[in-house]
């Protein structure tokens, strides 16, 4: 079964290798996200040989001390920036169980194909292998959309792309086949001058649209959008906009590793363990 076309994959390789000469001025997101999934690595006590930077940007990402880093990025310029190789992330390039680490921020939420992305994820860690990922998710750019909805009135055209949310990322580590699946979020607040420095972010960090049948904004949409962003403004002129970043953790099944509890083997309530004892 073939997945739709949310994306047009052209479109999004251009988008990052637009983004690729200037990202280092745009680049806050992703590090938001290489911290939290740092935070989340340092919590895990063992050793990793081969890890996988799946979705590499810059080539930011650290390597765990001794560990061998392959890179891939849906973009030519970010790969070749990076010394790693241009790839899709729902038809990696690489064979089963070449890893032991797999570190993705900021690139899941634009694949066409997430499962099919995870299963291949899953595929190319070996037994008891990691996947760490993070990518901007439902409830991000709230005050964008609520501007451009505005500004379209009756009929707003579809600009920002459809967003996973944390639910929905436990599930699909589970469908995809990962033990000990873990979804959570953390939210990032940044406060703007205007719409116009916002959007030069989101171009500049390569995540402006890149759908199908896209249409281009009018100067008047666009100028109304900018008056409803500034109306937004605290007393320092100041909008604030969301991201909401959606964190995964999954591991490659193997002997050994701890199961979850049947559903409904629990021998004491909830209740009953939360009530006071006398």
């Amino acid at each position: 079964m073939t997945a739709p076309l949310i994306f047009d994959p052209r479109v999004r390789r251009l988008r990052r290798d637009r983004a690729a000469a200037g990202y280092a001025a745009h680049d806050f997101l992703h590090a938001f996200m290489l911290d939290g999934l740092m935070d989340r690595l340092a919590m895990v006590r063992r050793d990793f040989a081969d890890v996988l930077d799946l979705g590499c940007f810059d080539g930011r990402l650290a390597a765990p001390p001794g560990a061998r880093v392959a890179r891939l990025d849906p973009g030519f310029a970010f790969a070749r920036m990076a010394g790693g190789v241009q790839g899709a992330e729902d038809a990696l390039p690489f064979a089963d169980a070449s890893f032991d680490l797999i570190v993705s921020a900021g690139v899941l939420d634009m694949v066409n194909d997430l499962p099919g992305a995870l299963a291949l994820a899953r595929r190319v860690l070996r037994p008891d292998g990691l996947l760490l990922a993070a990518f901007a998710g439902a409830g991000s750019l709230s005050t964008l959309r609520a501007v451009l909805r505005e500004a379209e009135g009756d009929r707003p055209a579809a600009r920002l792309h459809p967003q996973v949310d944390v639910r929905a990322g436990g599930d699909l580590l589970q469908r995809a086949g990962f033990a000990l699946p873990v979804a959570d979020s953390e939210t990032l607040t940044v406060r703007y001058r205007s719409l116009g420095r916002l959007l030069d972010d989101l171009r500049g960090m390569g995540a402006s649209n890149a759908m199908p049948g896209r249409a281009p904004l009018t100067r008047a949409t666009l100028a109304r959008a900018a008056a409803g962003f500034a109306a937004r403004a605290d007393a320092q002129g100041r909008t604030e906009e969301r991201f909401e970043i959606i964190f995964l953790t999954g591991w490659a099944p193997a002997p050994g590793q701890p199961q979850p509890a049947k559903r409904g083997s629990a021998t004491t309530s909830l209740a009953a363990a939360l009530k006071p004892k006398s």
